[in-house]
């Protein structure tokens, strides 16, 4: 790692910080108070204010430092159990209903920053979905359909990826990349411009909830709301106890390299595709939108560690897969933590007053717009807002309370029938 150009922050930042909005007072009483202030509390904002209705966001720390600007960038159609799996959970209709909405997240987005005219570097460029086993690469075939998703033999993959480590795999040819802090960034500047009211260092300590409305406590006293947004997802706290036990939070690692040789950069992703992995415990890797950086991200051991040591770790993963990296330095090494859920879906829908969507298991940047946006549409009473990831039970187990003791043994357990080619 280079001497004095390490960082622990996340490479967006430093061309779109976090942004450091100037103090205001707590409201009495709005319409709505959205808690959380990454992509899906800001665009159930913006729909709710666009509406013409008051809004307050509460934000414990800053608006934009939790991982709507710490993932990889990358925005997909993807809903993780497949199709026959939903239809043998939920039946036909449900099953396709969710389909259909991991494809209309993708959309929405690009529609979304074209409207606005949001600079924040998205392209179409298609995902290369490599396949770590002969056997996944057989399961990925079954999603071909030779428009959308088309395979790359092994033979041929060095026209995809740099690398010889797979055995081939799959092009998703509607997937997407943007730059995640710029995108946070112009979103939030269209909800402040409609008149939503954004307090950062203001958590929510307790909420109490009436036939009539909803009261959140806060260090700096109370507000008054009809609806309450919850857009937690990854740091669901203690204050809302039933969603904290149906989210399981993971922290997700990712490094920048140096600027590279352009010719290297070309060499490893010939096409400038974003490229992820079969593996239960998944690697996810592209380059920067400048196309001089390498950034790669994954879960780097069974439990949580500090972005140095992560970072570490992290490039010798990437290393085994592209050698030709190993004297490149690492200059941005973070984390930020994703959720997940006990069925691997995303979730949505009211409790009383309260609102939710969260739990978007990796796919955050394309499913958590979506949600965000359909959540403020039905706090406007909007069918439209209507989703069919509403419709399956957001589930948890017993004993689970919002901390994941399981997790360390589950990963280690992954990583062995990785290694195993099971």
């Amino acid at each position: 790692m280079a001497p004095g150009e390490f960082k622990t922050t996340p490479y967006w930042w430093d061309y779109a910080p976090p942004a450091q909005l100037p103090p205001a007072d707590l409201p009495a009483a709005a319409d709505a108070v959205v808690i959380g202030s990454g992509y899906t509390g800001l665009h159930a904002a913006l729909k709710i204010a666009r509406a013409g209705r008051s809004v307050v966001i509460l934000e414990k720390g800053v608006p934009g430092e939790g991982c709507s600007t710490r993932n990889g960038g990358q925005v997909s159609t993807s809903i993780k159990p497949k199709l026959a799996k939903l239809t043998a959970r939920h039946g036909a209709e449900t099953a396709a209903g969710i389909i259909a909405e991991g494809i209309a997240s993708r959309a929405f987005v690009e529609d979304f920053v074209r409207d606005e005219g949001i600079a924040c570097d998205f392209r179409t460029c298609g995902r290369f979905h490599a396949a770590a086993t002969p056997k996944a690469y057989a399961e990925l075939e079954k999603l071909a359909d030779g428009e959308t998703v088309t395979m790359v033999p092994r033979d041929r993959q060095r026209e995809e990826l740099g690398t010889d480590a797979y055995h081939g795999g799959a092009v998703f040819h509607r997937h997407a990349a943007l730059d995640p802090g710029l995108y946070h960034a112009g979103l939030l500047a269209r909800v402040q411009a409609a008149g939503a009211v954004v307090l950062p260092q203001t958590p929510a300590t307790a909420i109490d909830e009436a036939a009539d409305g909803v009261t959140v406590t806060t260090p700096r006293g109370t507000i008054r709301a009809r609806d309450l947004v919850l857009a937690t997802n990854g740091y669901t706290g203690e204050v809302t106890p039933w969603h904290r036990r149906r989210t399981i939070p993971i922290g997700s690692y990712i490094i920048a390299t140096e600027e590279l040789d352009p010719a290297l950069v070309k060499r490893l992703f010939p096409t400038g595709r974003v490229a992820s992995d079969s593996r239960r415990v998944v690697y996810y890797y592209r380059t920067s939108p400048d196309g001089r950086r390498i950034l790669f991200g994954g879960r780097t051991s069974a439990g949580e560690m500090g972005a140095e040591v992560a970072g570490a770790r992290l490039k010798a993963s990437m290393c085994a897969l592209f050698p030709e990296l190993k004297d490149a330095a690492i200059t941005h090494s973070w984390m930020g933590f994703v959720a997940y859920t006990f069925d691997e879906l995303a979730h949505t829908g009211r409790r009383g007053r309260v609102h939710h969507a969260m739990g978007y298991c990796g796919s955050g940047v394309g499913m958590a717009s979506y949600l965000g946006m359909k959540m403020g549409l039905r706090v406007l009473g909007d069918p439209a807002g209507e989703t069919a990831m509403s419709r399956p039970d957001f589930l948890t187990r017993p004993l689970y309370t919002g901390d994941p003791w399981f997790l360390p043994a589950a990963v280690s357990a992954y990583r062995v029938l990785d290694r195993m080619g099971v």
